[in-house]
């Protein structure tokens, strides 16, 4: 906010808890519908890339969207690229479809069934003679985020006194690190039941700590040397406030001898002028200020040279007396003991009560240990909900429901082959365990001795990038695939030219108007000479 607002993307943000909730995307889950800040994003990727955006970009774009993207989406984003930059052409493609392509070997079927898992939501996309068939896709509003979401309430409700400490960022990073799907998720919570397979297998993860609690034993050194430290500062302090009062008592003394000077010197008229100025009645009142401003510079001087000599301070009582006091009670001593008063609060937390052995204060419990988060079930509980989106009060199948549904949608041979090339993508496909849950729920839901095969991603989070870049690299040349600016201007900005990894273009039907002059003749027929309404 603010006119010298500076815009920060992905890692330079650093830590970004505590602006989480400030943060701004372009994306409403996988579908970018502020095209103001998509525009931002585009800025710092060419700055990184090092390619000028001054004036056009000269480069071909390929650029993933979402799976069945709106048009509107579309329209805006090609207008974007085209009118701002002055692209020379676009391509528009399907992240896992590219992962697909990406993946695909010698002996591959060119269809399959891919299952794509991404931050915001999963998709099953069946994939025939190497095109995506867009009527059967499906999706499940569950991915990444819900996940780390959901571990973080259900550690924040066992850890209520660690609720700050139990942040998305470390969600995510247990997520990434300790978290793996379960086979048959019933069984596994059985057996978590179990103490000995609890303590074999829970894992322990260290929370941020401080030594120092109010109930923390220091070491007799270490208090004596703050309260020597403490003492010093005072003393000084109070060696600074002798200096400065010294040279103002001394300053007001002179002036009073000055002024009894005059008196000795007969200059009555200078002397009584000189006593209105000092609000005095009479030259004994002279007289005796100048005695009691004697006295004090004289004490002052002692009490500065007394510091001096006294730079050793006893430590060994419980509470420190207060340095260089009076012990006649005169009016600096007061203002000393006012003086260190009012600093009293600064050091009230470090004056320690009767020294104890440290031994006999030792803490009640391991600090370390209160500070960690021991991880059970949550292991398996947060990436179990993309297969029973209920354990979150979510209305959606699961990806076992999800895949049956659509193999039904096709024949008992279009099923076989499918089934034999079952691809898993995307960063949510990266725990330990879920290629062989898929097996398990094919196994359960195919016919008996049927064969199928699953495959995961050689990098699920990166083989989207990869397999753009394959097919930027095969079709650089050719003419499939990419929307040139002739054809935006021609065809509009959701137009889509379809290739192996892209969606499908449905455009737009607009409703058949009726003919203008069928609509010209029917107000001319209706204000004929034999019109009723007219003749009444």
């Amino acid at each position: 906010g603010g006119a010298g607002a500076e815009t920060q993307v992905g890692n330079d943000l650093g830590s970004p808890e505590p602006l989480r909730w400030l943060l701004r995307s372009p994306f409403d889950r996988n579908v970018p519908v502020q095209l103001e800040l998509q525009e931002l994003l585009l800025d710092h990727v060419f700055q990184r890339l090092g390619v000028s955006s001054q004036g056009c970009v000269d480069h071909p774009i390929v650029l993933t969207e979402a799976v069945c993207n709106p048009l509107y989406s579309r329209q805006m984003m090609s207008e974007l690229l085209f009118e701002c930059y002055q692209v020379p052409k676009v391509s528009y493609g399907v992240d896992s479809l590219y992962s697909f392509y990406h993946n695909r070997r010698q002996n591959w079927p060119c269809s399959g069934l891919v299952i794509s898992s991404g931050y915001q939501c999963t998709h099953i996309l069946p994939v025939l003679e190497g095109r995506l068939d867009a009527k059967h896709c499906k999706r499940i509003n569950l991915g990444g985020c819900q996940a780390a979401v959901y571990l973080q309430r259900l550690l924040q409700l066992k850890y209520p006194g660690h609720f700050a400490a139990v942040t998305l960022s470390r969600m995510e990073e247990i997520l990434h690190e300790h978290s793996y799907v379960a086979e048959d998720y019933i069984e596994e919570l059985q057996k978590w039941r179990c103490p000995e397979y609890y303590e074999n297998n829970v894992h322990k993860m260290q929370l941020p700590f401080s030594n120092k609690l109010l109930g923390s034993t220091v070491a007799s050194e270490e208090k004596q040397e703050k309260r020597q430290q403490q003492l010093r500062r005072l003393q000084e302090l109070n060696a600074r406030r002798r200096e400065e009062k010294l040279q103002l008592d001394q300053e007001r003394l002179d002036r009073l001898l000055y002024v009894q000077e005059l008196l000795e010197d007969g200059q009555m008229d200078q002397f009584h002028k000189a006593l209105v100025e000092l609000n005095m009645d009479s030259a004994e009142e002279l007289q005796s200020y100048i005695n009691k401003l004697s006295l004090s510079v004289e004490q002052t001087k002692q009490k500065i040279l007394q510091s001096e000599v006294n730079i050793e301070v006893d430590v060994v009582d419980s509470k420190p007396e207060t340095p260089d006091l009076d012990p006649l009670g005169s009016e600096q001593s007061l203002e000393d003991v006012e003086s260190i008063n009012e600093f009293e609060p600064l050091f009230a937390e470090e004056q320690p009560e009767v020294e104890k052995p440290v031994a006999a204060v030792q803490p009640v419990f391991n600090l370390a240990e209160y500070h960690q988060l021991f991880l059970g079930t949550e292991r398996i509980r947060a990436p179990e909900i993309v297969f029973q989106p209920s354990l979150i009060g979510e209305d959606q199948a699961g990806i076992a429901e999800t895949m049956q549904y659509v193999l039904e949608r096709y024949s008992k041979e279009q099923q076989a082959v499918l089934v034999q090339n079952v691809f898993l993508t995307g960063g949510n496909t990266m725990y330990p365990g879920l290629k062989a849950r898929i097996q398990k729920e094919l196994l359960e839901m195919r016919p008996f001795q049927s064969s199928f095969q699953v495959h995961l991603a050689s990098s699920p989070v990166l083989d989207a990038w990869y397999g753009a870049r394959d097919w930027a690299v095969e079709y650089t040349n050719r003419e499939e695939g990419w929307i040139t600016r002739k054809d935006y201007e021609e065809k509009g900005g959701e137009y889509l030219k379809e290739h192996c990894a892209s969606n499908v273009y449905v455009p737009i039907r607009l409703p058949k108007q009726a003919p203008r002059a069928a609509e010209a003749a029917a107000p001319s027929r209706a204000s004929g000479p034999g019109n009723p309404s007219e003749q009444a």
